[in-house]
């Protein structure tokens, strides 16, 4: 699908309606790779359609993963982690750091030479995270850079379980070290500084895999999960854009339907009602463990908060959009805690403040931290910065401003959600 180079928004436009967002990224990178682990025939409906999902898909067909696609079904026929093969080439990773991170896990296991690349954004994005414990296992992985950036060069092999610290809490990268795990001799024992996602405990227990958790901790033995159908729910990062732009345009009133509703995913929400939102919640159903359900909200009057802490890697993708609700509340907003922005797609902290400057609003940084004042965002010419989150959160921000803006850079949305600037239009009206 053709995204335009730019998009010009004139508000402000009261969000209205119904909307079913992409499916979630997170779920859909993860079935695709439990898929391929399992012994027999998955079928997975929805997956995400931007380009970081694509790579992983292209990745397991690279080392020998059967995949066809009928409509907005893919089917997997896996044969387990030992049907796996070489690949001949280099492995694209495109710009999804997911893939590259988790993909290091999976092939750690795997007695051949694999290597990871990507485009210039993520080869500048931190991998020293998930070598170094990968490297602990047993598994042979060197990176440019000391080890710290990419691309990587996997020597896979025979791994041994390990109790593990993660210096960050990063749901990819206890993904990567699951992926491992189950591949690894013994026990391995994951320990998070703080919660993250949990997709993949809930997924993998849900498949009869070895995983048990406890607290920030988990525990994963050698093992695969079983096959499945699984219908992908809606992307709680993707619906925050239409949460928080609702939130701030006078007149809007949504609801985003079959989405995850996991409670490591909804941490976005629990911030816009501190701020003030009238947003409701209701839990419809369940697929692999994951709730689903429908999130409504009205546009109300929103006012400043603090975000920091261990609510920070609940919020990290969501941030971008939240700073922009901040622009809109009356008071100041402070992020801390918050560096992990700075190893994004973009430097979030630096995109971010580039985007609520351009919009005449008060913002300031720290290496770690930004403070938002809120005020009156005036209409401006804004740049994506080849960020799809920032892309999105300046549309929102677009929006709810009186007059016409500009976005530059609008492609980047491919990544994630191509569909973002014609359902906007159908939301406002504006088909």
């Amino acid at each position: 699908m053709s995204v335009p180079a730019e998009l010009a928004i004139a508000g402000p436009r009261p969000l209205r309606g119904k909307i079913r967002v992409p499916g979630d990224k997170g779920i859909s990178h993860r079935a695709l790779l439990f898929a391929a682990m399992a012994e027999g025939r998955s079928r997975i409906v929805g997956l995400a359609g931007g380009g970081d999902v694509a790579r992983t898909r292209l990745l397991l067909r690279d080392v020998g993963v059967h995949l066809t696609s009928a409509g907005s079904a893919v089917t997997v026929n896996g044969h387990g982690v030992e049907s796996l093969t070489e690949a001949g080439h280099v492995l694209d990773c495109g710009n999804s750091g997911t893939t590259m991170r988790t993909a290091a896990g999976l092939l750690a296991g795997r007695p051949f030479l694999s290597v990871l690349a990507g485009d210039a954004s993520l080869m500048q994005r931190p991998m020293a995270r998930v070598v170094e414990p990968l490297r602990a296992m047993g598994a042979r992985v060197d990176a440019r850079a000391g080890g710290t950036l990419p691309p990587l060069v996997v020597r896979g092999g025979d791994l041994v379980g390990v109790s593990l610290e993660t210096p960050v809490a990063s749901a990819q990268v206890k993904t990567a070290l699951v992926l491992a795990g189950l591949q690894a001799r013994g026990t391995t024992e994951i320990t998070e500084p703080a919660r993250s996602r949990d997709h993949t405990e809930r997924m993998l227990q849900a498949l009869g895999a070895p995983v048990s958790v406890d607290g920030c901790t988990l525990r994963v033995s050698a093992g695969a999960p079983t096959p499945f159908e699984l219908d992908v729910p809606g992307d709680p990062s993707s619906a925050a854009f239409w949460v928080a732009g609702a939130a701030i345009t006078p007149g809007s009133d949504i609801e985003v339907v079959g989405v995850s509703c996991n409670p490591t995913r909804l941490a976005f929400v629990d911030v816009l009602r501190r701020m003030g939102a009238s947003i409701d919640v209701e839990i419809t159903g369940e697929h692999l463990g994951e709730p689903v359900g429908d999130i409504r909200v009205v546009a109300s009057a929103l006012h400043g908060t603090d975000i920091a802490g261990d609510e920070i890697p609940l919020v990290q993708d969501e941030l971008p959009v939240l700073a922009v609700a901040a622009a809109f509340a009356d008071g100041v907003t402070t992020i801390s805690d918050a560096g992990e922005l700075r190893v994004k797609e973009s430097d979030r902290i630096a995109t971010v403040e580039a985007l609520l400057g351009a919009i005449g609003v008060g913002v300031e940084s720290a290496p770690d931290a930004l403070v938002v004042r809120g005020g009156r965002p005036q209409p401006a010419r804004l740049s994506s910065h080849d960020d799809h989150r920032i892309a999105m959160a300046a549309a929102i921000a677009a929006n709810a401003i009186e007059g016409e803006s500009l976005i530059g850079g609008w492609e980047a949305t491919a990544v994630s959600y191509p569909d973002f600037g014609d359902d906007l239009a159908m939301l406002t009206g504006h088909v």
